[in-house]
């Protein structure tokens, strides 16, 4: 028993057993050795690569053929149901038309309705009737016409249809509780109701009622009505005909059932709901989705804006979708195609890339001992052989680009170095501390404590350097001190605003001395020129996450054409200037911190104002 396996004792004694572990052990590193070698790993890339397109492929396969035979089922839903609609609303017309045609035909003595008067008039009678059973028959819907009555107010009628009539048909008729509304209806209404047959030949089956006046217009007229009653049978042999195998359901405007197939996968309640939610849509066609607790469902459904039936059509998702067993194979058969033609492809490109690749390697290699002399064999026509001119020429250039680039890296960092070697101007200096003296001697006051703090305080935060960020309310604080030499130097020549819309924005973080040098322009390009008392307004605001600051003066300002020399640095700035740091140098700073996007803007009108603006992300 050896490491939980039986192993036979022929193996140790013979040596076996060492020599499969052995064997074993560098099988696992030349497989290890080829996964991490470049051929490896190309044949590995291509496959993941090749599995993922056939994957993707397979997917957009069965989607688009799934997507596919949904719009076809649909399409193929929608035709019947709106062919079955049709055929209703041409039934309903021609019945329509029958009830027109009794009422105001002028064929007809519409005065003559009863049987028991003269001979003549029994006649006109008799002639009336079959009158009416010639309208009947001739209507490619005529079997379906229940009963067709003509009466007048005093009970006399005549009468045809499928059902058996009964003298009573007239009374029966008069004490339906819907006659008098069907009757109030206007000629043009076709809105339908159904109702359940009250004539002994169809005694319990549903029926749609059309009734109208008759026409009482000429001689021999009399006051009353005719009626016509449509078996709610034509709606469920139309249904029937489709031959859809599917639930279809025909309702009134109101929901009122008139004619059903095949609805035992559902409850009464689930179509109810249905039935509902489609009488509420302002579309009079349309194909939808719908989840109920029998499952999922395609709806196809049809109102007729005339007579307000709905008509619709259910068909479960699953059986739809039977074809997916197919579309599947599809994508299951294109995806093993895929992947058996990507690793066939692997293999040959793997072999193909890998000999110039090991003498690019071998290049490389060489290069990198100090070996830098050219290999024509690198430089062939394909992609590989471009890399190959590459090393070859880079071979033969390598110590100018070294040095160009240490050269670009410097230029880069330019500005950067420039700010950490900047100190204060000797000018700015002496004038300050000779400001300091003459306060000292003619005022004789707490001034020179004030002026002396001041410019303590801006030697103290310079020394700590140029660039590192600080927050808005230092950065303030920084420019209140210099505010306060400036003001004292100048006798109180300008006042300073500052104006910061949120509070939250003292503590945005912003690159140190980036406002005191557009103060300083401020004073020395717009107030001091002017020689008359200046304002200097800050108005600090966020405009979604932009920070910007502006810095304004009512100062002599700037002519137009002066504004972009100003930026890039071609106007020279005075000597007396604390730091030297110009409004170029704070632009170039901000776009070298934050990216080319932010940074200054000038916007001037010569003799009113000079306002410059500072662009920079909030950071907090």
């Amino acid at each position: 028993m050896h490491g939980g396996l039986n192993l036979h004792p022929e193996l140790y004694k013979n040596g076996e057993y060492g020599k499969i572990l052995i064997s074993g052990g560098t099988d696992m590193r030349k497989i290890k050795k080829w996964i991490h070698s470049l051929r490896g790993r190309i044949i590995i890339y291509n496959l993941i690569m090749v599995i993922t397109v056939a994957l993707l492929g397979s997917i957009v396969t069965y989607k688009t053929a799934l997507d596919r035979s949904k719009k076809v089922i649909k399409q193929s839903m929608s035709q019947r149901i709106e062919g079955v609609s049709d055929k209703f609303q041409v039934a309903y017309e021609e019945m329509m038309n029958i009830v027109l045609n009794c009422t105001g035909r002028k064929s007809m003595n519409l005065g003559s309705l009863d049987f028991t008067q003269q001979p003549s008039q029994r006649k006109q009678a008799l002639m009336n009737n079959e009158l009416m059973s010639d309208y009947c028959a001739i209507s490619g819907y005529g079997s379906y016409i229940s009963k067709l009555m003509m009466a007048d107010k005093e009970g006399h009628f005549i009468q045809t249809g499928s059902d058996v009539g009964s003298t009573d048909d007239f009374e029966k008729l008069m004490e339906t509780g819907w006659f008098e509304q069907e009757l109030a209806k206007e000629t043009g209404d076709y809105k339908v109701s159904v109702v359940k047959n009250p004539f002994f030949g169809g005694k319990g089956e549903k029926m749609i009622p059309i009734i109208r006046p008759l026409d009482n217009t000429g001689l021999m007229r009399k006051e009353g009505w005719v009626f016509l009653g449509i078996s709610a049978k034509l709606f469920e042999d139309e249904l029937a005909r489709s031959d859809s195998g599917n639930t279809m359901i025909a309702v009134t405007g109101t929901g009122d059932l008139i004619a059903e197939v095949k609805t035992e996968e559902l409850k009464e309640k689930e179509l109810s709901q249905i039935t509902e939610m489609l009488l509420k849509k302002t579309e009079n066609t349309g194909v939808i989705e719908e989840k109920t607790s029998s499952g999922q469902w395609f709806i196809s459904y049809a109102k007729s804006p005339e007579t307000g039936i709905l008509t619709y059509e259910m068909m479960p998702v699953k059986e739809a979708l039977n074809e997916r067993v197919i579309i599947i194979r599809l994508a299951g058969v294109l995806f093993f195609v895929c992947l058996l033609l990507g690793m066939l492809l692997s293999v040959l490109s793997s072999k193909r890339i890998r000999k110039p690749i090991d003498l690019l390697t071998a290049q490389v290699k060489k290069i990198g001992g100090g070996d830098f002399s050219r290999n024509p064999q690198l430089e062939t026509d394909d992609e590989i052989g471009e890399i190959g001119k590459g090393i070859n020429h880079m071979s033969g250039k390598i110590e100018q680009l070294l040095k160009k680039n240490v050269e670009d890296e410097r230029e880069k960092k330019n500005l950067e170095i420039k700010m950490l070697q900047a100190q204060i101007n000797p000018h700015f200096l002496y004038n300050t501390l000779d400001s300091i003296r003459w306060i000292a001697v003619i005022q004789k006051n707490a001034s020179i404590v004030k002026m002396v703090t001041a410019l303590s305080s801006l030697l103290k935060n310079m020394a700590k350097g140029f660039n590192e960020k600080v927050t808005l309310r230092e950065e303030l604080n920084f420019l209140q001190d210099y505010i306060i030499i400036e003001k004292m130097r100048y006798m109180e020549m300008f006042d300073v605003e500052i104006h910061v819309e949120e509070e939250s924005l003292y503590n945005a973080r912003i690159v140190k001395l980036t406002l005191q040098p557009l103060v300083e322009n401020a004073i020395f390009s717009g107030i001091e020129p002017m020689g008359e008392n200046g304002i200097i307004s800050i108005h600090v605001k966020a405009l979604e996450n932009t920070l910007c600051i502006s810095v304004r003066d009512n100062g002599v300002g700037i002519p137009e054409e002066k504004i972009e020399k100003i930026l890039k640095g071609k106007e020279k700035s005075k000597n007396d200037t604390m730091s030297g740091i110009g409004l170029p140098n704070v632009d170039q700073r901000i776009k070298l911190v934050y990216g080319e996007e932010y940074g200054l803007s000038i916007e001037s009108k010569v003799g009113e104002y000079t306002e410059i603006q500072v662009r920079i992300p909030i950071e907090y």
